[in-house]
């Protein structure tokens, strides 16, 4: 028997210092639950090393005052960390034509870093789209297209308990995801292209739980647009040893605050088969 080893600091293999290009961790802001300044300071104070980026979500920042956002994203920038939005520019564009070019400005005034854009949410036109990141470049700020996976529910492997050697059918699986997958692609490479940064990929359906991922449909995405330009929303912990373990410590992902430290020792080295051993100092391996 043999106490598990938590990671040390030094076994970063080939992941670079911040600021960094993959690698990264993006934290998630004031949305499911109130992240004050107290919590933040707290946060970056004892694991601000692990921490690339904070994000707004949901347009949370819409309903803090002016002043206490910009209280908070300069807390972050002291530690390296920068700020992104959430999905809100798609309540701009209704406003008129010059709304998402406000929107941009005051994002810049606040000192946000990166402006996210929710794809299916702007539904707005391929080229409307594209001429909105350029716009987010044009002013000095990075772009974050954010694509959902879309599928059908029959597309995902049934799980549950069987005997022991028991053949299970393979679950039919239609031609409209791939369909979809590769649209998705085409459409990032492009908005890649007009100088997007990162690509956010919200997978929920395929990524809310580790026994049923849809491997292939995630290996594709990684295939075509590279491992570095691509940001994976982990839903919970074991979302996160999901990824690490098959892509190593250098994929990109969004993760909840409290899963911060947790997220750190996956990518180290040595780790335990089970997540259940990052989950505490007290357990054990047999």
């Amino acid at each position: 028997m043999s106490a598990y080893r938590w990671k040390s600091f030094e076994e970063n293999e080939d992941r670079p210092e911040k600021p960094r290009r993959y690698g990264v961790t993006e934290m998630r802001g004031p949305h499911y639950s109130l992240l004050n300044q107290n919590v933040l300071q707290d946060i970056f104070e004892s694991m601000g090393e692990f921490v690339d980026g904070l994000k707004f979500s949901g347009g949370s920042h819409s309903l803090i005052p002016k002043t206490v956002i910009k209280e908070m994203i300069d807390m972050a920038h002291q530690h390296d960390v920068y700020v992104s939005t959430g999905n809100w520019a798609e309540h701009m564009v209704g406003k008129g034509p010059s709304a998402f070019k406000e929107y941009i400005e005051e994002c810049k005034q606040l000192g946000f870093d990166t402006i996210e854009l929710n794809v299916g949410s702007l539904g707005v036109p391929e080229e409307t789209f594209l001429r909105f990141v350029r716009m987010v470049k044009g002013d000095g700020l990075k772009a974050k297209p954010h694509f959902e996976v879309k599928f059908n529910k029959s597309d995902i492997p049934k799980g549950g308990d069987r005997a022991f050697g028991a053949y299970v059918p393979p679950a039919p699986r239609s031609s409209e995801f791939v369909e979809d997958v590769d649209l998705l692609i085409r459409r990032a490479e492009r908005c890649l292209e007009a100088g997007a940064d990162m690509i956010m990929i919200d997978a929920d359906d395929i990524c809310k739980h580790a026994d049923s991922m849809r491997a292939d449909i995630i290996a594709k995405v990684i295939g075509r647009l590279g491992i570095e330009k691509i940001m994976f929303e982990a839903s919970n912990q074991r979302t996160s040893e999901w990824f690490i373990k098959r892509y190593g410590p250098n994929v990109n992902l969004f993760v909840d605050h409290s899963h911060v430290m947790d997220v750190e020792c996956l990518r180290g080295r040595n780790l335990g088969r089970n997540h259940s051993s990052v989950l505490g100092s007290s357990y054990f391996l047999f």
